[in-house]
């Protein structure tokens, strides 16, 4: 299962970290998103699975808006399938 699964790093301001985390929940081929601090520690994991979109995502955009409020840039890690 993890053969087909790869990893890609997108570097976000925090203005910029609730825009780039919906744009990527609406490709569809996303599996899993972690949000890192500028030190790389991971504050965030949003396990996305089939289906999982609208006002059930909402309260992840409110806590995303939080956490960009708290750093000017953020490492957005992206799961994907293959």
């Amino acid at each position: 299962m993890s053969d087909n699964v790869r990893t890609e790093e997108h570097k976000v301001s925090g203005e910029g970290l609730v825009a780039r985390v919906k744009e990527l929940i609406r490709e569809g081929n996303v599996r899993r998103i972690i949000i890192k601090n500028e030190d790389g520690r991971s504050i965030m994991e949003i396990p996305l699975t089939l289906g999982v979109v609208g006002a059930v995502m909402m309260p992840v955009f409110v806590a995303l808006g939080a956490i960009a409020a708290l750093a000017a840039h953020h490492t957005v890690v992206v799961e994907k399938e293959a």
